[in-house]
């Protein structure tokens, strides 16, 4: 009786699926590539193949430059789509680049398939519960982002073998996206020199684009310091380190007070010791400094110079300052928003079926959140606000800088969910982010081949990327001796990765 039921579900949800996934093809907008791009997506085994890459994503739950088996995943899937995949690039064991097509336009789409530690929760299940507790969870959806666009990729290839089209689609499988890390590097190794567009894709409470300046540029930065070790009982012959991360911490928590208001600042002592009972003579603090593009370079000498005034004044030596990454705003193309919104608003939402909204109200309730369920219509073209006054922080501002880039929100998240939450890794598994990600491979293709096909929409952006890099060419904050740190959650993620494996053998 159970298995009748499971499969009554099934057909049930197949069949919203069907309903609810079909564009309108007398549209003038679709042409022949389009709507055969369209089509495919739409068909169920697509739709399911790609929504169960992501499930195997959201289940292995890898930390940034840890993610083997999502990377592996993912470049497979295009390898055995006839993409060319060149892996371990940029100095990154997980940083991949799939291609397909000679010749100009490269369209480029951007991939990320990260999580965060210590949110570990049940997929669709409207309260917290861990399916082990403490282990890393995908609180920001990249496991659909990973699946939505190599599956947005594929549907462009397919079409470029049938119809003949001339012109590269490239995916970009960017790792540690959580700690911003990747794409300077990847810039860096050349990976975007021949790239005319890039489309960025990302999971979200609704359906959009936007275009502008968002988001934070970024500093992420361990400072060491060196003293000398001592017992308890004679304190005084030593020099602690610790005592210098606190000072250091101290002195920019004054300096927060002298800020323009547009900062961030966040840290978390590494390392402080081994025993209380022993002056530590080596001690860590990790700290993120956010700010605009034109601040943020003072305020991380500011924070610097409090580093050496914590060592000077503890007698202790700054022995150590490793940028771990350093980040640009996001400068977002207008034209290219402008393409992207048609094709999301082509696309549409999709319908949820009356258990998918349950579900969401039910979330929402145990959020405290207003009982509104899942969004219905696409949201319109976002404009930048008026008034910048920080936020988030994402690598992609370094690849907006080198081509034109502009992002597709895609639903599936609950509206009411948190970022980097156990609540957003209960709603990225399962049916509704298996639809999200599909109207989100939809936009993402459609606009690729707009931009392949038609050099007039391309040239849009161009022309306006290029008049923006007249005054703002792309100088890296990211310091040229530094390396990616690939060592930074590799004994994290080994401590969860066996007992995640063990859980999903038996359940």
């Amino acid at each position: 009786m159970r298995k009748l039921f499971r499969i009554i579900v099934w057909l049930l949800f197949i069949g919203a699926f069907s309903i609810s996934n079909g564009q309108d093809i007398t549209n003038p907008e679709i042409y022949p590539e389009k709507k055969y791009i369209l089509n495919w997506l739409n068909k169920f085994s697509v739709f399911e193949k790609y929504g169960k890459i992501s499930d195997a994503i959201w289940s292995y739950a890898e930390l940034g430059l840890q993610e083997y088996r999502s990377s592996e995943l993912l470049a497979s899937t295009l390898e055995n789509e006839g993409f060319t995949v060149e892996r371990n690039l940029a100095g990154m064991p997980t940083c991949f680049v799939g291609s397909y097509g000679t010749g100009k336009p490269v369209i480029g789409i951007l991939a990320e398939f990260d999580a965060l530690p210590g949110i570990s929760q049940k997929g669709m299940v409207p309260r917290h519960a861990p399916i082990i507790e403490g282990a890393p969870g995908h609180g920001c959806g990249h496991n659909t982002m990973g699946a939505a666009a190599v599956s947005a990729a594929v549907a462009v290839k397919k079409a470029m073998v049938k119809y003949d089209i001339k012109g590269t689609i490239k995916l970009f499988g960017s790792p540690a996206e959580e700690m911003v890390i990747s794409r300077p590097y990847m810039i860096r190794a050349g990976l975007f020199e021949d790239v005319d567009a890039v489309i960025d894709n990302h999971f979200s409470s609704q359906f959009l684009t936007s275009y502008g300046t968002f988001g934070n540029a970024l500093y992420s930065v361990i400072f060491t310091f060196k003293g000398e070790a001592a017992p308890g009982g004679s304190s005084w012959v030593g020099r602690s380190a610790l005592d210098a991360v606190e000072i250091m911490n101290v002195a920019t928590n004054y300096l927060r007070e002298h800020l323009h208001y547009t900062y961030r600042m966040h840290y978390v002592i590494t390392e402080g010791g081994e025993a209380p009972n022993v002056v530590p003579d080596k001690a860590s603090v990790w700290y993120m400094l956010r700010n605009t593009d034109d601040r943020i370079e003072e305020m991380y000498q500011r924070v610097v110079n409090c580093a050496k005034g914590a060592a000077l004044s503890t007698g202790t030596e700054l022995s150590e300052v490793r940028v771990l990454s350093a980040i640009h705003q996001r400068q977002q193309n207008k034209a290219a928003a402008e393409l992207f919104q048609k094709n999301i608003e082509l696309v549409g939402m999709p319908e949820w079926t009356e258990e998918e909204q349950e579900y969401a109200k039910a979330l929402q309730k145990e959020l405290g959140k207003k009982e509104i369920g899942m969004p219905t219509a696409v949201r319109p073209l976002k404009k930048p606000n008026t008034t910048f006054v920080g936020g988030g922080s994402s690598d992609v501002g370094d690849v907006t800088l080198v081509a034109p880039t502009t992002i597709i929100r895609f639903p599936g998240q609950v509206p009411g969910a948190i970022n980097h939450h156990w609540s957003t890794v209960s709603c990225a598994f399962g049916s509704i982010a298996w639809k999200g990600l599909n109207a989100g491979a939809k936009a993402m293709a459609a606009s690729a081949i707009d931009l392949i096909i038609k050099p007039e929409e391309l040239r849009k952006l161009q022309v306006e990327f290029e008049e923006y890099q007249k005054e703002h060419s792309y100088i890296p904050f990211l310091p040229e001796y530094t390396n990616p740190p690939l060592e930074l959650n590799e004994e994290l993620m080994n401590k969860w990765r066996i007992q995640m494996e063990k859980y999903y053998q038996y359940h």
